[in-house]
């Protein structure tokens, strides 16, 4: 037996379709992120590292907090920081903030890495103790703080998704939502006036075949964005 729940808000109606679950485990479009921020800590040799992951979408954004840490930890000896960006996780970058090269950005990152996470910003603000900690004190103590943030931190999969965009008249509306049902996490918005037109949002490895079952239907055309 087939059983289905369609929700409805004001810009969006999703489709959720139970039978469709065990094709979309499979999919590889899918990565990880935080949900909210969260702070650690961790103490070496009276040093304080205060840590916090903070999700952001852009590197203005991630430099915006960097800065607002900096003011706000204006006593501290050293912010240090790194962030992942993008489904792909191709743009990334650390600071070590005055720290030895490689002892502070790059732990931080590697502890994002581990975690496969993306879309997020780590800060370690560090306190001097008066004991040097040497280079693989310091390392150890970045990377346990970023780890302390990320662990008390709420991790999420979100899907990359695709937008479609397309265009048909009225007599099509039935024929087309048969085939947007069959689909699971399907959004749209639509616009009813002249012609139908309707901005879809679909997991993206189901794209193609999304447009392959819409493109058979004579009268549905696409429109590019």
């Amino acid at each position: 037996m087939r059983v289905a729940i369609t929700l409805r808000t004001r810009n969006f109606i999703l489709y959720f379709s139970p039978l469709r679950t065990h094709i979309l485990n499979n999919m590889n479009d899918v990565y990880k992120t935080i949900e909210e921020s969260a702070e650690g800590y961790v103490s070496e040799k009276k040093s304080k590292f205060i840590s916090v992951v903070h999700p952001v979408k852009s590197a203005d954004e991630a430099k915006s907090i960097v800065d607002e840490y900096r003011k706000k930890y204006y006593d501290a000896r050293h912010v240090c920081w790194a962030y992942m960006l993008g489904a792909e996780r191709n743009d990334f970058r650390a600071n070590d903030d005055g720290e030895p090269s490689g002892t502070a950005g790059r732990p931080i990152l590697g502890q994002i890495n581990s975690h496969e996470l993306t879309d997020v910003l780590i800060l370690v603000v560090r306190y001097f103790g008066g004991t040097l900690l040497g280079t693989s004190g310091l390392i150890k103590a970045y990377k346990e703080a970023a780890a302390d943030a990320i662990t008390n931190a709420k991790i999420v999969e979100k899907t990359i998704d695709e937008p479609i965009v397309i265009r048909f008249d009225y007599v099509l509306l039935n024929e087309v939502m048969r085939i947007l049902k069959q689909f699971e996490h399907v959004r749209w918005e639509q616009d009813f006036k002249e012609n139908c037109i309707m901005r879809l949002q679909i997991r993206k490895s189901l794209a193609p075949q999304l447009r392959k079952m819409l493109g058979k239907v004579h009268g549905v055309s696409f429109i590019v964005i």
